[in-house]
């Protein structure tokens, strides 16, 4: 009797040990480990099940998971893992320039380069249930090619409320000022590119940028999409909304410190890392610095802000 009691407190202790470390792995927030081709990436959680995936070369985020599972971002079915090419997909990072506006190579270099987990950022209020934050200092190759001195902060973070935030903080860490341009390029998943619009940019003025980046006006109510478009967007609101027609939903693009706005879809136009069929899952709203370069002076930290959310399409967020 005595060694049946001694079993099953053995077997009782075991069962709650087993119960307490799966209850820390299912809510461990932060989680280091190895993506597609031994890549570091970091997964966050939260305790509703819902999650970002940041890969540390790019410093990209490439998931975004509601409390389902579902995937909000699309990665190309074609991407290449491979540094030092850029990654197709998620949430790109163009720093310290937007495509071909400068001299750098086209996007600047940031999405090239391998970042850091940084343990103890400067503070930074945000209302999260999990984030990491990621930092990318100016090396010896980038100073060869673009000669100024930062800090690139980038914190990501998962809301109460099922958003995803990307927090960037440029800082001038040299003698003199620079300027810089920019833009988060994030490919949002829809149901079709055909069943979706863009809502927010009525009469406002954009750079055709299949055009050699001709001004027009926008007349339109709504941006649709039945063909290649990329368009650079000025002086835009801080909300923007993408409406998707069969889901029933809508994705909500709020922005902070960047005053301007890309709307891409490629659309049949044939992109070497992109799939055929891909450009009919996602289109890209991008936050973006771009009409007027930023100026930061020497000491000084630029903040900009990327929130994203979906909600029902009958919600007015």
């Amino acid at each position: 009797m005595g060694n049946k009691g001694n079993l099953g407190f053995v077997i009782f202790l075991w069962a709650l040990v087993v119960a307490v470390v799966a209850t820390a792995i299912e809510h461990r927030p932060i989680e280091r480990t190895k993506g597609i081709n031994g890549l570091d990436k970091i997964i966050i959680r939260d305790r509703r099940g819902r999650s970002a995936e940041v890969y540390l070369y790019g410093g990209q985020v490439s998931s975004w998971k509601n409390e389902k599972g579902e995937e909000l971002l699309v990665m190309s079915s074609k991407a290449i893992f491979q540094p030092p090419t850029p990654i197709r997909g998620g949430i790109p990072v163009l720093f310290p320039q937007y495509s071909n506006t400068g001299p750098l190579p086209s996007h600047g270099f940031a999405r090239q380069r391998f970042w850091q987990v940084e343990a103890k950022p400067p503070p930074l209020p945000s209302i999260s249930s999990a984030h990491v934050d990621l930092i990318l200092r100016s090396s010896n190759d980038d100073l060869k090619i673009w000669p100024h001195k930062f800090e690139y902060r980038l914190r990501v973070a998962l809301g109460h409320d099922g958003d995803l935030t990307l927090t960037s903080r440029v800082k001038n860490s040299d003698t003199k000022p620079f300027n810089f341009t920019f833009a988060l390029h994030p490919y949002f998943a829809v149901s079709n590119i055909s069943e979706v619009h863009v809502e927010g940019l009525h009469n406002l003025d954009y750079l055709d940028q299949q055009k050699n980046r001709t001004r027009f006006t926008d007349h339109d109510k709504v941006i649709t999409f039945n063909a290649q478009l990329d368009r650079l967007y000025l002086s835009t609101p801080n909300k923007l909304r993408i409406v998707d027609h069969k889901k029933k939903k809508t994705i909500v693009v709020h922005k902070e410190g960047q005053v301007d706005a890309v709307v891409w879809n490629p659309w049949d136009k044939k992109v070497s890392d992109l799939g055929v069929e891909d450009y009919k899952r996602f289109v890209t709203v991008e936050s973006a610095a771009v009409e007027k370069p930023i100026t930061v002076n020497p000491g000084k930290e630029w903040k900009g802000i990327l929130q994203v959310s979906v909600v029902p399409s009958n919600w007015k967020a």
